[in-house]
């Protein structure tokens, strides 16, 4: 038995015993050992051979069933391959299934999914974080070597804090998003979340470059860990930070500047504490939009009349704001601060290499304690996430430690393009605090 059929036997055996407590996994590739035997025998082997994928539901495989996490899409088979599939499969990596996620992407806990919320493995009984729930707990729980998520305003990097996995938003235009269904198509970005920054480093150089069915993605250099001279570090000191979470934050930084002898400089970017006000206009409207062909003929059901809450209000709050009677008003004014923030982190990066602060701004809160809280609660949970997509920037999440037993996530922000600079640096953190 080669070494591919080997490692998906061994995952598709924990899966089974331990998924049905975990609820990460919502379908299983059932041809993902004899594709990996094939794969096997192949005199020369790709990239990717000998990893092994998870998926989120909202990215299309061919075969595989593709549902959002929604009753909407529940039996829908993917009839394609997105692109970030297809070059994940050219280079024999193989997929082992689909992951649960918030229904259609819609919330920042894992708590939405029509198929109920998964676990966080690394402090069970707690929200693993989301949209990407699934994405982040598949790979803490060991169900597979890395996985893809999709990332609107925090969706890769929250789960990954709460998990303790390292997960990458690329910069807008990076990844390729034809086979994504989309929540906000001037934000989403499809990225790796893997346990080092070595693997996300070598996935997301496979899954990148300009694809001519997404208009808005650009050639890039090859995506690697380079040695680095002196960095200069941002530090940026947000509001509303649960004080043990940045007195751990701190105590990184204070061992970077001491280990490395890198500089840092306190920054303040304008305009940041409205990011969350303009995040959720652009969401709002584009989903509505994207939504309009869940009309219950060509697939699925009608989209208003099998989703949840939180997917509905969303709709309802998009279908508001593009009445003609607006004008599109708040649309265009969020896409007026977009531009402003944008500006406003260019500027910093003129000073600055990267920008350090923590990834998600509290710990993780009980699984179902979410029906009890206020849309604006929840929303804050990606409030140090949200200014990176408005920014297009790149960013990542690397686990910092854990405060009262939870794992708590760092965020690395570089420059629009400087993904191999981001990932460098977070190599270069990754083996200074985390060495295992």
């Amino acid at each position: 038995m080669g070494k591919a059929e080997e490692k998906v036997r061994a995952y598709l055996e924990k899966i089974k015993k331990e998924n049905p407590k975990i609820n990460a996994v919502l379908h299983i590739n059932e041809n993902a050992i004899k594709e990996a035997a094939q794969i096997d025998k192949k005199p020369k082997k790709g990239r990717l051979y000998g990893y092994i994928f998870g998926i989120k539901s909202n990215i299309n495989v061919k075969g595989l069933v593709c549902n959002c996490a929604s009753k909407t899409l529940e039996n829908y088979k993917a009839t394609y391959d997105a692109t970030v599939i297809k070059k994940i499969k050219a280079e024999d990596g193989v997929i082992i299934g689909m992951l649960n996620c918030d229904e259609f992407a819609c919330g920042s806990s894992g708590e939405t999914s029509a198929f109920g919320p998964c676990q966080n493995p690394n402090a069970p009984g707690l929200i693993p974080g989301g949209s990407s729930s699934g994405s982040a707990a598949a790979v803490a729980a060991g169900f597979c070597d890395v996985s893809l998520g999709s990332d609107t305003g925090g969706s890769i990097r929250n789960p990954a804090s709460h998990c303790g996995v390292v997960g990458v938003k690329p910069s807008y235009g990076l990844v390729s998003r034809y086979g994504l269904i989309d929540l906000s198509m001037s934000l989403d970005q499809i990225g790796p979340l893997a346990n080092n920054v070595s693997d996300v480093s070598l996935v997301l150089d496979v899954i990148k470059g300009r694809d001519e069915k997404d208009t808005i993605t650009f050639s890039s250099d090859k995506i690697k860990i380079e040695s680095l001279n002196k960095i200069t570090l941002g530090i940026l000191k947000a509001k509303g930070v649960d004080k043990k979470i940045q007195k751990l934050i701190d105590e990184k930084v204070e061992t970077i500047k001491q280990k490395l002898n890198w500089p840092t400089s306190e920054i303040t970017i304008n305009y940041i504490d409205l990011a969350v006000q303009t995040y959720y206009p652009l969401v709002y409207t584009e989903f509505f939009s994207a939504t309009r062909r869940f009309d219950g003929r060509k697939y699925g059901k009608k989209i208003e009349s099998a989703c949840g809450k939180e997917v509905l209000r969303r709709i309802l709050g998009g279908s508001e704001i593009t009445k003609a009677e607006f004008k599109g008003a708040y649309y265009q004014k969020a896409l007026d601060v977009k531009e402003l923030i944008k500006e406003e982190f260019e500027k910093v990066f003129n000073k600055v290499d990267c920008i350090i602060m923590p990834t998600v701004p509290t710990l993780p809160w009980k699984i179902g304690q979410g029906e009890s809280m206020k849309p604006e609660e929840i929303y804050t949970a990606d409030a140090l996430t949200i200014p990176a997509n408005l920014a297009e920037v790149c960013a990542i999440s690397i686990p910092a430690g854990k405060v009262e037993k939870i794992p708590v996530g760092l965020q690395i922000i570089c420059a629009k393009g400087k993904d191999s600079q981001m990932l460098s640096i977070a190599d270069k953190i990754e083996n200074l605090i985390n060495p295992n």
